[in-house]
């Protein structure tokens, strides 16, 4: 049983040896079915402080193996939607799906920057589970990881080793961080948008029009 365990850690060496397609498969695994938490992140750093005229390759190959593996898990969670809520009550559901639909690419996105062992996983099956609109999901995860990746890889080929060393003891924070900033950039925007167009103004024109037919 012991080596069953150490199959997926195997299995991550293994297309290390790939460079840049390896890791679009380390990523795929780990965003869809075989957890491989923060192999990705360490090897894309490497592989940028080594071959740094190849960075963007590597973040782009991470970021593509990650949407796949998301959607894969999304789609499985979708097709499987029946099963996995019929035990919940419909006014349980539907007041989760109300604040997906208004949050889903800034759920989706925080979600795709925390750090491991933070539960990506669950937010990726609650998103298919709840028919989180396919696009507005793709984006998200384009912009999270693509961040994400493209930020290590930065780090990598600009710092080499020293990026790899900082990264493995502040990786958390970091995240962390880009998460805080990404909401507080998010409510500043709902603000500054709730301040030029008010909702009664909204409200005011479908009872306009509703009152002139």
């Amino acid at each position: 049983m012991a080596f069953l365990g150490t199959l997926p850690a195997k299995l991550g060496q293994f297309l290390a040896l790939y460079g840049g397609w390896g890791l679009l498969g380390i990523s795929f695994l780990d965003s869809s079915l075989i957890p491989l938490p923060g192999v990705n992140d360490l090897l894309l750093l490497h592989l940028a402080s080594q071959r740094p005229e190849r960075a963007v390759f590597y973040a782009l190959a991470s970021t593509l193996g990650s949407i796949l593996g998301c959607y894969l898990l999304y789609g499985l969670a979708r097709g499987g939607a029946r099963f996995l809520w019929r035990r919940k009550r419909a006014a349980a559901i539907e007041r989760a799906r109300h604040w997906l639909e208004r949050n889903d690419f800034v759920t989706v996105l925080v979600a795709a920057l925390l750090p491991p062992p933070a539960p990506f996983k669950a937010f990726l099956v609650a998103a298919g589970g709840l028919h989180v609109n396919a696009v507005r999901f793709g984006l998200a995860l384009l912009v999270g990881r693509g961040l994400r990746f493209g930020t290590e890889a930065f780090l990598g080929a600009r710092y080499g080793a020293q990026a790899e060393a900082y990264l493995q003891a502040n990786f958390a924070w970091v995240s962390l961080v880009a998460v805080v900033v990404v909401v507080v950039m998010t409510v500043i925007y709902r603000r500054l948008v709730a301040r030029i167009v008010p909702p009664s103004q909204g409200d005011t024109a479908r009872s306009s029009s509703s009152g002139g037919r």
